[in-house]
């Protein structure tokens, strides 16, 4: 094995084939894949880590734009669980913790006239559905004629309630289309890059089946989880950036020796015919072949790579055609000198309703009007953050060059956020874009990742991660990364037992 802990291929190195040996192989340097290599090393296994890209973190990245340094990918994490707030402090970033500005987002919806009209996302309700179908900022948004149809769900029997499947589903039968279209739509477009009929309801809002029952009617069980909410934010982020993450993750890499190879496209992964289980994986360089044997892998590249691996090296799992389309999502960072927002007229950002006139994007966030950190930053320059894509669709921003993606994002700012805004006050923009986004919210994906857990449990030294298999988000992917180590160093330690 290579004496130096981190390896880039991407040099001039002349070699033609390079062979490495460890204890544990890590497909994907992703969040999932460093937290699983981290936690293997922490007992002295030997990890290599393969990076198709140039750089390490998957969807928690940065981009340097106009002299500030900003998160590409995810900007905070769900504090669900506990278990992002528990890997940051033993990152030693537990103070960099920061709140969001409470104020709100606001949710942009055809108007009359066939114009785009906005207004502030009700407070008091999960995924879009209203605790109180008739309050004032529920009617702002659906009308009296939708807010008395949603209220008929308090008095409509509650047969099958309980048992619900689709959040789609479940919506327009008990509260109708308006809710789904104006308030549910919009926060599962994006947040899942998904149509609501195609989310599971138990993934997406867990326990809301079983309050509905209790409650008997989905506005009451959707106010008991309201009150069951735990004081404090649901979400934060770190001062400086997410990215921070994925840095401090690096730092803990090198210090226990684990390789990272970046420019490593993967195209092989078999079992080793050696007397103990082992696995060969191969990639590709851009001036080398490369091979790892090791005793254990673990996949945690995106679901296209995985499941093409996976279905190479384990015997009784059928990759079946099933499992649901990838989203194609991109994200458009601008920076802009507009004094106009420095008063944040529309909150923390803006969610748009399917079918809103004038606007291509799905949501925006304003990112200094969200982070104070950020804001001292950037010194009385504005960042917002534009989201293209949808599942089952194509991309709007395909065959787009860069100049024309900037030019549509600041249009769709402007209508979004209500100021004008002109391309003199563009000081710069990047886009970051995701091909291969699988909701693990995917109505009968708990069925299908329950299945690959069957056929990976019947193949020992194997293990699968990322947010194809845990769900998508740091409170969800850094849990599941760490259980998928924890096995592998058990059997590490105690060869044979059962964990």
């Amino acid at each position: 094995m290579s004496d130096e802990p981190n390896v880039s291929l991407g040099s001039d190195d002349d070699l033609e084939t390079i062979s490495l040996e460890a204890d544990v192989v890590v497909v994907g340097g992703g969040v999932a894949g460093l937290v699983a290599a981290l936690e293997c090393a922490k007992v002295g296994l030997r990890v290599t880590v393969l990076e198709r890209r140039e750089e390490v973190g998957g969807c928690v990245g940065r981009v340097e734009l106009d002299g500030l340094t900003l998160d590409s990918g995810a900007e905070s994490f769900a504090t669900r669980g506990g278990s992002v707030e528990e890997l940051l402090g033993a990152l030693g970033l537990a103070g960099d913790i920061e709140r969001p500005n409470p104020a709100g987002a606001w949710l942009a919806m055809p108007g009359s006239s066939g114009t785009l009209t906005a207004a502030p996302l009700p407070r008091t309700g999960v995924l879009g559905i209203p605790a109180n179908p008739l309050g004032d900022d529920v009617r702002r948004i659906i009308g009296w004629g939708g807010a008395i149809r949603a209220y008929a769900d308090r008095i409509m029997p509650i047969v099958r309630i309980g048992r619900a499947h689709s959040l789609g589903q479940l919506v327009r039968s008990r509260m109708g289309q308006a809710v789904l279209d104006r308030l549910v739509t919009p926060i599962s477009a994006g947040v899942y890059s998904a149509d609501p009929d195609d989310l599971d309801l138990d993934v997406v809002a867990p326990g809301l089946n079983e309050a509905m029952t209790r409650a008997g009617s989905l506005s009451g069980g959707v106010g008991e989880l309201v009150e069951a909410r735990k004081a404090g934010s649901a979400v934060l982020g770190l001062r400086g950036g997410m990215h921070r993450l994925v840095d401090a993750l690096r730092r803990e890499l090198e210090r226990f020796g684990v390789t990272v190879v970046v420019f490593a496209e993967v195209n092989g992964l078999e079992r080793s015919h050696n007397e103990a289980p082992e696995w060969r994986v191969t990639a590709t360089t851009p001036v080398a072949e490369l091979i790892v044997d090791a005793r254990y892998v673990v996949l945690a590249a995106p679901a296209q790579t995985s499941r093409r691996l996976l279905g190479d090296a384990v015997e009784g799992w059928a990759d079946a055609s099933s499992w649901p389309a990838a989203a194609s999502v991109e994200l458009v960072t601008l920076v802009l000198d507009a004094p106009a927002l420095d008063a944040a007229p529309r909150g923390t950002g803006v969610l748009v309703a399917s079918g809103t006139p004038g606007v291509t994007a799905k949501a925006l966030t304003h990112a200094t009007a969200k982070w104070s950190w950020l804001a001292e930053a950037a010194g009385g320059r504005h960042v917002v953050r534009l989201s293209y894509g949808r599942a089952g669709e194509p991309n709007p921003l395909d065959g787009l060059d860069d100049d024309e993606v900037a030019r549509l994002a600041l249009a769709d700012a402007a209508a979004l956020l209500g100021v004008a805004l002109d391309e003199s006050m563009l000081r710069a923009s990047a886009r970051t874009a995701w091909r291969d986004a699988l909701s693990h919210a995917a109505l009968g994906q708990r069925d299908r990742v329950r299945a690959l857990d069957e056929a990976l449990a019947a193949e020992p030294g194997i293990e699968a991660t990322g947010s194809w298999v845990s769900g998508t988000g740091l409170a969800s992917v850094i849990p599941h990364a760490l259980a998928a180590a924890r096995r592998i160093r058990h059997d590490a330690v105690h060869p044979g037992d059962i964990a």
